[in-house]
């Protein structure tokens, strides 16, 4: 593993009233950062009484440790979430996207954990899998991936909309994610394909787990596999892309959370 990275970026939106509900920690997927939680989801859940935060993973966003991203593996990524979390008063609830989700995912098998949400994470066959039915059914999509360059980060999401965003995302959201764009480690990617991350969890947490019915990236069939992995049942959402936090009707996504949330978890926490 690397050396502990301190210098980590989190986007925190608070109740404006004490709470004594959990803090709710979101962790981005791969090729972004903490933003993509800022437009709806952390201002929606602290207006709710939950203290949110957003974590940009180490040679994200703002964080440091950019020289070494290209070795950091999902361990150090772990090792991020792990760190953010001892901040609070209390440990928070983890919620993790696709590759924050495997992030979520991997700590579930080493450590206990107070609750976990995972948003369409990767099947339990990994990366690879994934990525043999993308390159069947979209090969333009592996091209581009294989072809990524922050540089002109706009115009590579626009080529990529499809995979991500439903017609629905207004431009000038799309233009915004476009800042946020970045390169992935390879070495998380290795870890991803071998799938490093789905083992039982050590204390018998059952996650909760979404997945959206137009995902092209983490098609429904991959999002129900992770599920039965856990014994639990998937949650499908109409309407919604990859990025769900992102989609006009994210309110789907945050209602399902809220939900689980307030029946699952002491709210005095």
């Amino acid at each position: 593993m690397l050396p502990p990275e301190h210098n980590l970026e989190v986007r925190t939106r608070l109740p404006q009233k004490p709470s004594r509900k959990p803090p709710l920690l979101f962790v981005h997927g791969g090729f972004c950062d903490s933003w993509c939680w800022e437009p709806y989801f952390l201002p929606w859940f602290a207006a709710r009484g939950y203290p949110s935060h957003a974590l940009s993973l180490r040679g994200h966003g703002a964080s440091g440790g950019k020289d070494s991203m290209f070795v950091a593996g999902l361990d150090d990524y772990a090792a991020d979430v792990e760190h953010i979390s001892s901040r609070f008063a209390t440990p928070p609830v983890l919620i993790g996207h696709s590759m924050g989700a495997a992030v979520i995912e991997r700590m579930m098998s080493t450590r206990p954990l107070r609750a976990a949400a995972l948003l369409a994470p990767l099947p339990p066959g990994g990366l690879g899998t994934m990525m043999s039915r993308l390159a069947a059914q979209q090969p333009e999509y592996i091209m581009r991936m294989q072809s990524f360059d922050p540089r002109v980060s706009v115009d590579m999401l626009h080529a990529l909309r499809p995979m991500y965003f439903s017609d629905g995302v207004s431009p000038a959201l799309l233009a915004q994610s476009g800042r946020h764009l970045g390169p992935e480690s390879p070495r998380a990617l290795l870890d991803l394909t071998l799938r490093l991350h789905g083992a039982r969890p050590v204390d018998g947490v059952r996650p909760l787990v979404i997945g959206a019915q137009d995902d092209r990236v983490c098609s429904p069939s991959d999002v129900a596999a992770t599920a039965t992995l856990y014994g639990v049942k998937a949650t499908m959402l109409p309407g919604l892309a990859h990025m769900m936090m992102l989609e006009p009707d994210y309110e789907q996504v945050a209602r399902a959370l809220l939900a689980w949330l307030d029946t699952e978890l002491d709210p005095k926490g």
